[in-house]
């Protein structure tokens, strides 16, 4: 009687290959198929336009890891845009005790929706 293997969550993460890319000042460890909320990409962009990030810091394969000097020449990853929107809003205060300064301020962070659809 043949008995089946259990996989552990750590060889189901280890089968997926991965690549680091670097956009908007922040590296993003990225895997096909990820839904990703990063700063904002200069141009205009309806739903499913094809973005392109060529700064590829690192690539693994399961098998192969290849990283980059400080990028991997032709090496990239593409994804598909979704929407454009902006983060809840972050208050910024500034206080200086018994002086009666009191200033509050805020904003709303705008981001970019992608879906990786393929690194190459």
């Amino acid at each position: 009687m043949a008995t089946a293997k259990k996989t552990t969550k750590k060889e189901v993460e280890g089968s997926k290959e991965f690549a680091v890319i670097f956009t908007g000042g922040k590296q993003y460890k990225v895997a096909v198929g990820d839904v990703l909320k990063i700063e904002k990409l200069d141009g205009e962009f309806t739903a499913g336009d094809k973005i392109v990030f060529d700064k590829v810091l690192l690539v693994d394969n399961g098998v192969d890891t290849t990283i980059g000097n400080p990028y991997i020449a032709g090496a990239k990853v593409e994804s598909l845009f979704q929407k454009a929107g902006k983060r809840p809003t972050v208050t910024v205060v500034k206080y200086k005790q018994k002086s009666r300064y009191l200033k509050k301020n805020g904003h709303r962070q705008p981001y970019v929706e992608v879906k990786i659809s393929a690194i190459k």
